[in-house]
């Protein structure tokens, strides 16, 4: 194969992956607005609640900044999280201003998004086993890469 053929090997397969992306971000917003939607929780609610559970305990102004929110709107999330039972707003002790929090997630319903992603859970592992340990590897890797370049482009679109 010619070098300018591999090139335009190599740019077709870049944007078939970049489709890919595109498709598997659509439907994973599909799937989280019914799953939302099961257990009375707005998107923004759910992106919240799932930064909180994978990087937390957070506080509300780390938690803004992270989910690009408004401190005002931030708060009235957080509040329909903790009546829903999905977070706990806690004093730290530790701090300097005596009002600082954290917001941490409880687990007292994760039995309940457990069964509400069990069908998702379930495809993905069959998913998997047609795959190497070694292309998994590979595939997690382009996933935590291709996070870290979402992350980017958003700080840079907030900056």
């Amino acid at each position: 194969m010619s070098r300018d053929a591999a090139k335009r090997r190599h740019r077709r397969e870049t944007q078939t992956v970049k489709r890919g992306l595109r498709e598997l971000n659509t439907q994973l917003a599909l799937l989280n607005r019914r799953f939302g939607g099961k257990v009375e929780l707005k998107d923004a609610d759910w992106t919240c609640l799932d930064l909180i559970d994978l990087h937390g305990p957070l506080t509300p102004t780390a938690l803004a900044r992270m989910a690009n929110l408004h401190p005002a709107t931030l708060t009235g999330i957080l509040d329909r999280l903790e009546r829903g039972g999905w977070v706990a707003r806690e004093r730290d002790p530790e701090a300097a201003d005596r009002r600082a929090v954290t917001v941490r997630a409880l687990g007292d319903r994760n039995q309940e998004l457990y069964d509400l992603f069990a069908g998702m859970s379930g495809r993905m592992d069959a998913l998997c086993e047609s795959y190497t340990a070694a292309e998994l590897e590979l595939i997690a890797g382009f996933l935590r890469h291709a996070a870290e370049a979402g992350r980017d482009a958003a700080d840079e679109l907030a900056g």
